[in-house]
């Protein structure tokens, strides 16, 4: 097998980076056409050393999960936008688990200004985020802290979490598949996950558009498990199928300049 062309290995250091390219990006960047980066990306992907989709390429989600502060940087407007709705979905003085994810995180910034709130959490990104939130209570799960991104997994975060039966939970998914299975890299933090759609009355799924494009090993659920389901674009035409027959609220939040989130709702 031949070597990478200069430009590829750059190409592979910018998806490294950011965790995606698109073709229209990297064609102003290198100043070379369209169709020469389509074949540097066709040929990166033949070595799996990216993964294809449409209008560019991610960073292989099948062997690594993506470098957490870059994840943060990913699609950034649409997560603070699916933030903002899902919090306002939750009332003052109710009870709240949020699990692992820079989405989630979102969520947890903008419930700062709630009032009355138990917010119980296996991320400690999220506890520092909500811990001097005058009108919350934060409780952290204890187990084993995973130095990629702060989450806290194990049997001992399952066993903490099971104590509790709340109003909401806030998750989190690495990829949702075209069947509705909401999928993760780590198996036990899909254990924790479980546990917490197990334990809450309303069950939110916060995901970005990226998650439409991706591959995770490990099954969570399915969105038939879901109460509300808040994205930042409108989903496949077969999620959307799964959410109406399903009775999935589907929420779209998306952001514009200088505006807050708008809303969108759509329920079979």
């Amino acid at each position: 097998m031949r070597a990478l062309h200069p430009r590829q290995i750059d190409i592979l250091d910018i998806a490294r980076a950011q965790g995606r390219v698109d073709v229209d990006g990297l064609s102003n960047e290198f100043g070379v056409s369209a169709q020469t980066i389509r074949k540097d990306l066709n040929e990166l992907c033949d070595r799996r050393q990216l993964e294809r989709v449409h209008g560019g390429a991610v960073y292989p989600s099948g062997i690594t999960n993506y470098a957490y502060a870059a994840r943060r940087e990913l699609a950034a407007g649409g997560k603070q936008a699916i933030g903002k709705l899902a919090a306002s979905l939750i009332h003052d003085n109710a009870s709240v688990i949020l699990n692992i994810g820079t989405t989630t995180e979102m969520v947890a910034h903008a419930l700062k200004q709630h009032q009355g709130l138990m917010a119980i959490t296996n991320n400690i990104n999220v506890a520092n985020i909500l811990r001097d939130a005058p009108g919350a209570e934060v409780v952290i799960a204890g187990g084993i802290v995973r130095h990629s991104d702060g989450g806290i997994v194990g049997a001992a975060a399952v066993d903490l979490i099971r104590q509790f039966r709340v109003d909401f939970a806030v998750i989190g998914a690495s990829a949702i598949d075209e069947d509705g299975s909401l999928l993760d890299f780590d198996y036990r933090e899909v254990r924790v996950a479980q546990a917490i759609i197990e334990q809450a009355r309303h069950v939110i799924l916060v995901a970005d558009a990226m998650k439409f494009e991706r591959n995770a090993p490990v099954r969570i659920g399915h969105l038939a498990d879901i109460d509300t389901f808040v994205t930042d674009t409108p989903p496949p035409d077969a999620i959307i199928d799964i959410c109406k027959a399903s009775d999935v609220d589907l929420q779209l939040a998306m952001a514009s300049a200088g505006q807050p989130a708008a809303r969108e709702e759509s329920k079979g």
